[in-house]
């Protein structure tokens, strides 16, 4: 039996175009009692939904964790017990992201095919827990076999950073997108900080323990939490508008898939195989998808010295656990920050010009560390460097909502251009090798030049669609059609 707050709307909105169309015909509101009740529940299930969405900044802060801990790792004997040389380590976290190449698309078709991510991207998080697990039991001097498992690892996580994207985008409108996507990706700056405190109480409190080194523990411990958030997630996690059960009224239903049917003008519930392929046949040959993919890759290189953090941080000469501890407040600093600029964007409606100013302190924080190695200045420089991620995340929730429907598009295309970004993350691996340490100057100008050139993308990206809305705002004159949709800047 309905409540009578569900009363008003009998029945979910159909995904068709002719009813599509009727959406501008009528009053939105009307069946759902009117402005003043539609927006008393619209708020109620941005709050349930909110809630529900919270955990995926936990499994974030994991999945980086788990993907960043060989270099808490390479402080305490990682590099040593396996017998490593030359850019062998590298050759270690730039195979995490072939898994990733190879994962993202499919993972994403089948996502938006099985309409359960309740259940997959948990699943998904089993799998690379127990992985991480393996990777501490690692025979001595096999490089191989630390090689099989960060490439598994990247395999099985390429799933979670875009399928948690594409969620979030069937979900929220566009104007909630960059605040939402900053509280995700604030879980990778979170685990940065946090990952570096839990990091140095393992390595401190278990070497020996059992027999294993240290690092092994690292990796023991830390992927057996990743299990064991999983099986909560099960449980938290809400699968799309027109999937879900249990946890919404029908009215909140509706509203969920009218208010994206409202902002995109469109709303999907086919999953099936050929939509699939038709979602992959658009993304493809949808030219803004491979640009802001090329774009992402270079502001993905720019960032590569998130990997190699601890690394220039012992370059300041504290002892490992100072070390670590040092690096909590940079990307304490870059979460706030990151805060702080996804909700300007949103209000002001406006991307490009976020993403400049962030990259811009980034750029500076890379010339101040090329410039000395006194300790309080380069110390700085991190701070600086580190906040680039703000813009990061503004770029991903403008690349999101400039990717129009049908939701397989979006699916295919949020993991086409994260695919392609990864490759940033390859190239990125080797641009802090050893032998050009202590000062790293030759890293941070790779950095820099990734930086402008990520920037100079972005500005012809926004030019393309200033044009892509003056041409609609002439079609609309030309037909005495309603204002339609509009790309931001």
């Amino acid at each position: 039996m309905t409540s009578e707050e569900d009363a008003p709307l009998l029945q979910p909105l159909s995904d068709h175009d002719d009813e599509s169309a009727s959406l501008t015909s009528t009053d939105p509101d009307i069946a759902f009692g009117g402005p003043e009740a539609r927006k008393r529940l619209e708020n109620r299930l941005l709050r349930k939904l909110d809630r529900r969405m919270s955990i995926l900044v936990l499994i974030y802060i994991l999945n980086y964790i788990d993907r960043n801990n060989a270099a808490a790792a390479r402080l305490r004997g990682f590099e040593k017990d396996l017998n490593l040389e030359g850019s062998q380590f590298a050759s270690i976290l730039s195979v995490l992201y072939v898994g990733y190449l190879i994962m993202q698309i499919p993972s994403n078709m089948f996502l938006a095919y099985i309409g359960k991510p309740s259940m997959y991207l948990p699943l998904c998080m089993v799998i690379w827990g127990a992985i991480s697990v393996s990777t501490g039991a690692c025979p001595r001097s096999v490089f191989v076999g630390a090689v099989a498992t960060r490439f598994f690892l990247g395999f099985v996580e390429a799933a979670f950073f875009p399928g948690a994207l594409f969620l979030i985008s069937r979900w929220y409108k566009r104007t909630e997108l960059s605040q939402r996507i900053a509280l995700l990706s604030c879980g990778s700056l979170i685990s940065n900080a946090f990952g570096s405190l839990i990091a140095s109480a393992i390595l401190d409190a278990m070497e020996g323990a059992w027999g294993y080194a240290a690092w092994r523990w690292l990796f023991f411990v830390e992927g057996g939490l990743t299990i064991l958030v999983a099986v909560i997630a099960i449980f938290i996690l809400p699968d799309f508008p027109h999937t879900s059960s249990g946890w919404l009224t029908i009215s909140e239903q509706a509203l969920a898939i009218r208010r994206i049917q409202e902002d995109t003008g469109f709303y999907d519930k086919d999953t099936s195989v050929s939509q699939q392929i038709s979602g992959l046949a658009i993304a493809v040959s949808d030219g803004k998808v491979w640009w802001l993919a090329l774009t992402l890759t270079s502001l993905v290189c720019s960032l590569s010295y998130n990997a190699y953090f601890p690394t220039l941080m012992a370059t300041m000469g504290y002892s490992t656990k100072i070390t670590l501890l040092l690096c909590a407040p940079p990307w304490a600093f870059a979460t706030l920050v990151a805060l702080f600029l996804s909700r300007h964007s949103d209000r002001r409606g406006e991307r490009f010009k976020h993403i400049t100013a962030s990259f811009l302190l980034g750029i500076l924080g890379f010339v101040m560390a090329m410039s000395t190695m006194n300790v309080a200045v380069r110390y700085v420089s991190l701070f600086l460097q580190a906040q680039s991620y703000a813009g990061f995340i503004c770029f991903l929730a403008w690349a999101s909502g400039s990717i129009s429907q049908p939701p397989a598009k979006r699916a295919v295309g949020l993991a086409l251009i994260n695919t392609v970004s990864s490759l940033g993350n390859v190239f990125g691996s080797y641009v802090f090798p050893l032998s050009w340490g202590p000062t790293y100057s030759k890293s941070f100008a790779v950095c820099i030049v990734a930086s402008v050139l990520g920037l100079c993308m972005c500005w012809v990206f926004r030019q393309h669609l200033v044009l892509l809305n003056e041409r609609e705002i002439e079609r609309e004159l030309r037909a005495g059609a309603a204002k339609g949709y509009r790309y931001t800047l």
